[in-house]
């Protein structure tokens, strides 16, 4: 478990520290943190317990994420969200990941910005589902009218599927991940939903405590 009690007193955490939806916001518009661009050939993530972004990796193929890469905050992929994935054990017990299409190029990580919930790729790595929600940025020009996965030029959704499929290929290993079934915006928004009360089982205590000044 990780140790999370300790909450940044001068920045906010983005997993624990921000809002899955900025206040009065709609149903299908969500807070994004990022943590990779398209430009990075590096693995960056969260560190969960400080909250800064470090170094997971250098990528070992060549390929870089077709999207916005990041995670919605106070979501986290345990029970609720495995019972979504019929063919997977579990789930692999981080923030829910999202992918975030942009018409204009950003170059920068360790930001957080809003988006529109289209759809997902229901990933599963290594026997735990390890869900991809697919957004658009929110105001975006060419793309902020889209709603729906459907709507969306099918070859983006291909690029993140090889993606998902490739990055973590070693040579003359097997590579056991599998992201054949792509889904709309109604199943993405149950899947957000399962990881939100997953979140608030596990750590929802520590905004309780935090409140109270135990923290």
């Amino acid at each position: 478990m990780y140790n999370n009690s300790d909450f940044n007193r001068w920045r906010r955490h983005p997993w624990h520290g921000l809002h899955a939806r900025a206040d009065g916001a709609k149903e299908d518009i969500v807070q994004v943190y990022i943590e990779m661009t398209p430009d990075d050939v590096v693995k960056y993530e969260l560190d969960k317990s400080s909250g800064f972004l470090m170094v997971d990796r250098p990528q070992r193929t060549t390929s870089s994420p077709p999207a916005l890469y990041g995670f919605i905050p106070r979501t986290y992929c345990a029970e609720e969200v495995a019972k979504r994935c019929p063919h997977a054990a579990e789930a692999d017990g981080d923030p829910l990941d999202i992918c975030v299409f942009s018409e204009r190029h950003i170059t920068r990580a360790d930001i957080i910005l809003k988006a529109r919930v289209v759809g997902g790729i229901q990933m599963i790595d290594g026997g735990e589902a390890d869900d991809k929600i697919v957004a658009v940025l929110a105001g975006d020009n060419i793309w902020g009218e889209v709603h729906d996965i459907a709507d969306l030029p099918a070859i983006k959704t291909e690029r993140l599927q090889h993606y998902f499929s490739t990055y973590k290929m070693i040579p003359g290993k097997e590579n056991n991940v599998k992201v054949d079934y792509v889904y709309g915006r109604e199943e993405a928004l149950k899947v957000i939903a399962a990881a939100e009360l997953d979140y608030q089982n596990h750590f929802g205590h520590l905004h309780k405590q935090a409140k109270a000044g135990i923290l």
